[in-house]
């Protein structure tokens, strides 16, 4: 039986987490970000936002301008596949071909390349990487009530905040465009967002670490402000979504992934998307492939709390299957673990998702984390108000011999996706309000809260400035997926629809 490294991804780096000099696209630590951790006075940090605008003023954020030494967009997103499961690319660039929108959610790689070109406060947080606004969604807490976080931390890393801000806004446009929303409207949307980041951010910078530590958007809370300022139809797509997410839970995806076979639940198979193990292999690449997943399942537990460890251990590993999920992932190793407690009627359904080197490090610095399951896990805690009990990594060894990182979660635990194609402009804009107010809290738990705040201001100079930089940034990606669409025309990739 193999097992996994020396090096499990506990002990850090050590990278000091620096802030960049001036001047675009310095390199940034990607160590623990600079925040509170100066420890300098209120006073002292405030001033040290507002001297920030002089190395990036805030209206300098506005526009972009496709650097000359660009790379092709293509050949960004096919290097990203080189080291993917090769009959699952295909089905990445289906996805990615059917629409700018779809294209923008995979092409997380080509927009960090773009931002390490665009100005930089100097000013550093936990980043999501990812921050488009189909990874804000409802999630399930510990104490089983619905909130609304930032779901996706498969690119997280510590660098320059403004990053995560732009990418929300640029997909609120590219999302807008979509729904055949005017410029004005889109122009509403994305400042409403941005406003609502600057606000929630200069609000945290006036609260004590534990209050902003505390905070959490709870649904059940936020309902009557919504429902204040939603349409109609609006009303009812959020209340249908709510009760929707408390159904996705373990015992939902046990009965639409599982039949009985033998007198035990196994995962049906729905190829390509979903592969049971027993179907992919045989023989003693088979063999090989089941250890290690149940051994993952034991040695995960470690990355655990001792209570969470403890519970992990009351369950049993039944079945294990290959699944394909999302758009950016798509071809990445992804598994899914059957487990089932006391009985039958008590399943836990975990997903194993391969964890790669961030699109960022490449423009951040590496990231202290030895093992990319780790770094993802980190800063999902360090991000999200409140986390899946069974969230944590591993390392393992495939029947090709080599080592990949994991990170291992639940697969449902009342995830509920608010689609913006059902949005009319004013849902948009209160959409997009939240997701700017809740970036601000995921950003303030580890950036320096008080600078970012005193480099925003009061006034809605920044909001302007991101306004208009997504709708460049909007162009540049359609550009880009008229590129990807014409490689497949002309045979140069291969896309297939599912």
């Amino acid at each position: 039986m193999t097992r996994r490294g020396r090096d499990s991804g506990e002990a850090p780096r050590g990278n000091s987490g620096a802030e960049p000099g001036t001047g675009h696209g310095a390199a940034f630590g990607a160590g623990v970000p600079r925040g509170a951790a100066d420890h300098l006075s209120p006073r002292e940090r405030a001033e040290r936002g507002r001297a920030a605008r002089k190395r990036a003023p805030r209206s300098s954020h506005a526009g972009f301008e496709p650097a000359r030494d660009r790379p092709d967009p293509v050949a960004v997103v096919d290097a990203q596949s080189q080291s993917r499961v090769p009959e699952l690319v295909p089905i990445r660039y289906g996805r990615m071909t059917e629409s700018p929108f779809r294209f923008y959610r995979g092409a997380a790689a080509i927009m960090a390349g773009d931002l390490a070109a665009t100005p930089v406060s100097g000013i550093t947080a936990q980043l999501c990487g990812d921050a488009h606004l189909l990874n804000f969604r409802l999630l399930g807490s510990p104490e089983r009530r619905l909130v609304f976080d930032i779901n996706d931390f498969d690119e997280t890393l510590p660098g320059p905040w403004e990053w995560d801000v732009k990418r929300l806004a640029a997909s609120l446009v590219i999302a807008g465009r979509e729904n055949g929303y005017s410029t004005k409207e889109r122009s509403v949307i994305v400042r409403a967002a941005v406003r609502s980041y600057r606000e929630r951010m200069r609000m945290f910078a006036d609260m004590g670490n534990l209050d902003v530590w505390y905070t959490r958007a709870d649904m059940e809370e936020l309902r009557p402000l919504a429902d204040r300022r939603l349409p109609a139809k609006g009303r009812e797509r959020l209340s249908r979504t709510m009760t929707k997410a408390r159904s996705r839970d373990s015992l939902q995806a046990f009965r639409k992934l599982t039949r009985p076979f033998d007198g035990e639940r196994r995962f049906a198979p729905d190829p390509p998307l979903v592969v049971p193990v027993d179907d992919l292999l045989r023989g003693a690449e088979h063999d090989s492939l089941v250890g290690e997943l149940r051994e993952l399942v034991d040695r995960y537990g470690r990355s655990l709390s001792t209570e969470r460890r403890q519970l992990l251990r009351q369950y049993r590993v039944v079945d294990m299957a290959r699944k394909v999920v999302g758009v950016g992932s798509v071809g990445t190793r992804c598994w899914i673990v059957l487990l089932l407690g006391k009985d039958d009627s008590d399943p836990l359904i975990l997903q194993a998702k391969e964890a790669g080197r961030s699109v960022l490090a490449e423009h951040v610095g590496e990231s202290q984390y030895t093992n990319q399951g780790h770094r993802v896990v980190a800063g999902q805690r360090l991000m999200q108000a409140v986390g899946d009990v069974f969230l944590g990594w591993d390392r393992v060894r495939g029947y090709d011999g080599r080592q990949r990182d994991f990170y291992i979660r639940q697969l449902h635990d009342w995830k509920g996706i608010l689609v913006p194609q059902d949005m009319v402009p004013d849902g948009m804009r209160v959409f997009a309000e939240l997701c700017g107010a809740t970036l601000a809290r995921a950003h303030a738990r580890s950036g320096d809260r008080i600078a970012i705040g005193a480099y925003l201001g009061g006034g809605p100079v920044f909001d302007n400035a991101l306004s208009d930089f997504a709708e460049s940034y909007a162009d540049q990606n359609e550009r880009d997926h008229a590129a990807l669409v014409s490689a497949v025309r002309r045979g140069q990739l291969a896309a297939s629809a599912t």
